[in-house]
């Protein structure tokens, strides 16, 4: 039995990938705002802002990282 190294496994996991995908469009690409723009997981959550525990760890003061707004994103 013949063993791949992880190179060639990568290798090999590449090119199948790269079968399956459509081609990339010509031109720039879009800017990450425009691509995301009206994306579900992209919008914010009405929390209000508190100086007391955070809503995601309540052991932790909160720091308003805006983490608990964003649904993690």
């Amino acid at each position: 039995m013949a063993t791949m190294s992880d190179q060639d496994l990568r290798t090999l996991v590449r090119q199948v990938i790269d079968q399956h995908l459509p081609p990339a469009p010509a031109g720039p690409p879009a800017s990450l705002a425009q691509s995301q723009a009206g994306q579900p997981s992209h919008l914010l959550l009405v929390v209000a802002e508190s100086d007391g525990p955070c809503i995601i760890e309540p052991a932790v003061p909160c720091n308003h990282c805006g983490y608990c707004k964003s649904l993690g994103h």
